[in-house]
């Protein structure tokens, strides 16, 4: 008879992601995971498989964190400008209890180089970002929030630099009102 799990797998997630998130994947080692994570190394490789194995299943639940907060931090918005500026404040601010910065960038800068799953994670992740961008841009143009007439998509790639510059910048101890300066910024081009 097979043996009942003892944990929560969301949990446990949920905890590995935080640690990979703090430490960085090359930083964090099995003994590190199965001491925060509360569970025995077998149970780890029984239900996650290996350390990447886990590390990519961190990356989905995180990714299906990311776009639920994005989704209600804009459906709350009256407008695509106020839309944009809860992202901006959300990558600067970010939420309770998270390490700064962002775990797509932080594996992005630190695996995609050599790991092809991870860069195309990483690369999906940021595909799915521009494309919101763009809608949101392309909707505050039809309706009047953004005076530009550039592209939405040339837009929406800017501004997603400009975001993932930020979000590096919110792991440093630059300032927070640095950042929402830059995009402060950022958003004034699409007045022009």
């Amino acid at each position: 008879m097979p043996r009942v799990k003892e944990f929560d797998e969301d949990e446990v997630l949920l905890k590995a992601m935080r640690l990979f998130w703090e430490q960085g994947y090359e930083k964090t080692s099995l003994n590190d995971l199965v001491e925060r994570l509360g569970i025995h190394r077998r149970s780890l490789y029984d239900t996650f498989g290996n350390k990447h194995q886990l590390f990519l299943k961190v990356i989905e639940r995180y990714d299906k964190m990311l776009s639920e907060h994005f989704q209600a931090g804009i459906a709350h918005a009256d407008n695509p400008k106020q839309a944009l500026r809860f992202l901006f404040d959300y990558m600067i601010e970010g939420y309770e209890e998270k390490p700064s910065g962002c775990l797509f960038v932080n594996m992005a800068v630190e695996l995609a180089p050599w790991d092809s799953e991870v860069d195309f994670k990483a690369g999906e992740s940021f595909d799915k970002i521009e494309q919101l961008l763009t809608d949101l841009i392309r909707r505050g143009q039809e309706n009047g929030d953004f005076k530009t007439i550039r592209h939405p998509v040339e837009l929406a790639e800017n501004i997603h630099n400009t975001m993932l510059g930020l979000r590096v910048l919110a792991r440093t101890s630059a300032d927070k009102e640095k950042l929402h300066r830059i995009a402060d910024f950022t958003m004034a081009m699409l007045d022009f």
